[in-house]
């Protein structure tokens, strides 16, 4: 990118702020501020939904020296409020990148800022926890800006899927032989999601989140996903109904990051908002079955209030914590079983569709299969 002597600034709810230079779109921008420790993977961060009305700050020092291309889009636009690095690349060199982060940014109208502390801005974040926050380059006072900011609403109790879920139905056909088929309900869900599925012969049919649960066993599916998605899950009712039809339906359940905070509030479970949440591509998850250990890619700043110690009743069977976080035993995975033991379904709190990876969690998708196939063998036993 050429440099740019436009002034920026970042103002925090807090008042402490940090003076910068413009990045992408000149304006102004106003959003939850958050960071990500992610070292690559900059455009499938700024394209993933769950990122609706987040002002993200760039933990790795120098963002943009991959540039910009048209195959690792996660969704049809970016969705970040704003973007905070700091030192925005001069040149861009990778064999498919046909344009530059900055004339990105500027293409979308989105604001950002570079030039400034951001391992400082990190730290208050960590010590002070995830907050309101703007990027201006039209106003250039602080305490004028830190007023309107004060003026914006909180992340706790935003509901913001229907700002990001389709329309219309889109389907994903199988690649190769179909040897299932999937409703995937869409709260902001990721292109990867799908195409992962679909490699592994499985028909998605992504709904938007106003489908009904005559909607998906009109479909004749194999079982139901639901995605990752922004705001607060404790906004989102007409998804706990949803899934807790599902249930009742008796279809095989999956779920990712929104899906996991849906799949605990309908097996009667709470959620909080953490301080400055999990966000990047470097979290260490435990499966408390194995004991393994897998580096996940994360992006919640809110998670499922249950109990690690011992199994929770409910009316389908027992659910249990499956996965924790190393870093802060955050659950992390939930899962759902009857009497004898058969999976009815379950959810993790990462992303094993994880683009640009890691890749330790793809398995996930395998396992889905097996929890349809158990449960289509069990049918035709019955």
């Amino acid at each position: 990118m050429e440099r740019t002597d436009t002034p920026a600034l970042l103002v925090l709810e807090d008042g402490r702020f940090f003076r910068g230079s413009s990045f992408g779109a000149t304006g102004e921008t106003f959003g939850e501020a958050v960071f990500s420790t992610g070292m690559t993977g900059y455009q499938e961060t700024l394209t993933d939904p769950s990122y609706r009305r987040q002002i993200v700050v760039a933990t790795a020092p120098q963002i943009g020296n991959t540039g910009w291309n048209d195959e690792d889009d996660e969704s049809r636009r970016i969705w970040v409020a704003g973007y905070v690095v700091r030192d925005a690349s001069r040149v861009r060199s990778n064999w498919r990148s046909n344009r530059s982060l900055d004339e990105e940014l500027r293409a979308q109208g989105v604001v950002g800022i570079c030039e400034l502390d951001t391992r400082a801005l990190t730290r208050h974040l960590r010590e002070r926890g995830s907050m309101r926050a703007a990027i201006s380059t039209t106003e250039l006072d602080p305490d004028v800006l830190v007023q309107r900011v004060l003026e914006q609403p909180r992340m706790s109790g935003a509901n913001l899927v229907a700002d990001v879920t389709l329309t219309a139905p889109v389907v994903i056909p199988a690649q190769g032989t179909r040897t299932h088929k999937v409703a995937a309900i869409d709260l902001g869900i990721k292109e990867m999601t799908p195409e992962l599925m679909a490699r592994r012969g499985i028909e998605v049919h992504v709904l938007p989140a106003t489908a009904t649960l005559d909607d998906i066993t009109a479909l004749g599916v194999d079982g139901v996903f639901f995605s990752n998605g922004p705001g607060d899950p404790g906004t989102a009712d007409e998804a706990v109904s949803l899934l807790t039809g599902v249930l009742d339906a008796g279809l095989p359940y999956f779920g990712i990051c929104f899906g996991n905070q849906i799949f605990g509030r309908a097996l009667g479970f709470g959620t909080y908002k953490l301080k400055y949440g999990h966000r990047g591509i470097n979290q260490p998850v435990q499966d408390r079955r194995t004991g393994k250990v897998e580096i996940t890619a994360q992006n919640h700043g809110f998670a499922v209030d249950a109990p690690l110690e011992h199994d929770t009743p409910t009316r389908w069977g027992a659910a249990r914590v499956s996965h924790v976080c190393l870093n802060d035993d955050v659950v992390e995975g939930l899962e759902l079983t009857d009497a004898d033991g058969t999976v009815l379904g379950f959810s993790v709190q990462y992303h094993p569709e994880a683009a640009a990876g890691p890749h330790d969690s793809a398995y996930l998708f395998d396992r889905f299969i097996e929890v349809m196939d158990a449960h289509r063998t069990t049918g035709e036993n019955a």
